[in-house]
């Protein structure tokens, strides 16, 4: 919220506190407080859509996978999440000057953790039919798959194919937040969250 007060210095707050790849890579040795990035920047946004869209994903899944894991453990997997998913996206883009903000990594790891707990949940998913929109009930594991797939494509398509000044999705850092929620709710979760996939 305080940065959408700022205007035009907006800019000048997320280069400040965003994770910049190239400057984390080269500045994190000598300054240690670089390290913090990915913590401050998991509170940042693009704008008033990236805040709702990422809140519309946290509101559908969050909330389950927080159940399982309780409060205090479930906020310690969310900003590990999102801290390592900034890491990820750091060490395939290392050359990146774009400062990168938001939650979706963390919310990608929660995405993760779900798809391990509720399978078989259905999502209502709104599905484009021609030029008519129809509302559907998907499994989440296929729902879920899907997401991933595409974010996979996504971002193998920018391997080799970025400049430093590039912008747009960071893809690794979702694809990376997926992967160590999955990871994470394996340590952090109830012992049977390995036989879930399998339940009816």
């Amino acid at each position: 919220m305080y940065q959408f007060t700022l205007g035009d210095e907006a800019v000048d707050f997320i280069t400040a506190y965003g994770v910049i790849p190239y400057r984390f890579m080269h500045l994190f040795t000598s300054h240690p407080v670089e390290l913090l990035t990915p913590l401050f920047a998991m509170f940042l946004h693009g704008g008033w859509l990236h805040v709702i869209g990422n809140m519309l994903y946290l509101y559908i899944f969050g909330d389950n996978v927080e159940d399982i894991l309780g409060h205090g453990r479930y906020l310690v997997f969310y900003l590990l999440c999102g801290a390592a998913s900034f890491l990820v996206q750091v060490l395939l883009q290392a050359n990146s000057m774009v400062p990168n903000v938001g939650a979706s990594g963390a919310i990608a790891g929660v995405l993760g953790a779900y798809i391990l707990l509720f399978p078989r949940a259905r999502v209502v998913t709104l599905v484009p039919i021609f030029f008519f929109f129809t509302v559907v009930e998907i499994p989440a594991f296929i729902f879920l798959g899907i997401w991933f797939l595409i974010q996979f494509a996504s971002g193998a398509m920018t391997i080799g194919r970025t400049s430093a000044l590039s912008g747009g999705v960071a893809w690794w850092a979702h694809i990376g937040g997926f992967l160590v929620g999955m990871l994470l709710l394996k340590l952090m979760g109830p012992r049977d969250t390995g036989r879930r996939f399998f339940a009816a």
